[in-house]
């Protein structure tokens, strides 16, 4: 009797999202980290944040044991608060409002953990033939609308106070992209150094 391995298992294979407009709640805030990117040919260090959104319309059974769970959609920005940048402009449009400069001079994202909107999630076909659900719009919820409540627990992974066990729990896409970080290696140094000294 056979025993095979394959790359991917079609059974377990989720379906893309579908393009549209959905109801969601923020859960997930990730600090990834400072690391080196190409952006039009210059090389740039930059500090990314990872937000995740649950989306309670689209629930798919991922495993038995917990039943229908809801779908989740991320999108990573340079965390910069700077008049230009791609996170402000989410944000703002996320609260239907404009920063002031002092609010944007040092704005906490963690406080959006809870937080419903309306996200616009359109197809995108990459290079290599696969085909991303991405997110390409957010706004308020509009008035009428009920977002059913949050059923994943609220995750933040801060280098201020790292928890090793949310780490841990993480995909090795993501664990991969922090390990690399100029802050994951400070911290790591630093760990090391009080065993040292221990």
């Amino acid at each position: 009797m056979a025993i095979t391995a394959r790359t991917n298992s079609k059974a377990n294979k989720v379906e893309i999202i579908e393009a549209g407009s959905y109801p969601a709640t923020c859960y997930s805030m990730i600090e990834m980290g400072t690391n080196e990117e190409v952006y039009q040919g210059e090389t740039k260090m930059v500090n990314k944040v990872r937000i995740t959104f649950e989306l309670p319309t689209e629930l798919v059974t991922f495993s038995e044991e917990r039943g229908p769970q809801p779908r989740v959609i991320s999108k990573e920005f340079s965390l910069s608060m700077h008049e230009k940048s791609n996170l402000r402009s989410f944000l703002e449009s996320w609260r239907g409002k404009s920063f002031t400069e002092k609010e944007a001079s040092s704005f906490d994202v963690t406080k959006l953990l809870g937080v419903p909107c309306l996200l616009s999630i359109t197809h995108k076909t990459a290079k290599n033939g696969n085909t991303y659900a991405n997110i390409t719009g957010i706004s308020l919820i509009p008035k009428g609308m009920e977002v059913p409540e949050m059923v994943n627990e609220k995750q933040v992974l801060s280098f201020d106070d790292f928890n090793e066990e949310l780490f841990s729990s993480l995909p090795d896409f993501i664990k991969e992209k922090i390990e690399m970080s100029e802050e994951y290696k400070s911290l790591r140094m630093e760990a090391e150094k009080q065993d040292d000294d221990n």
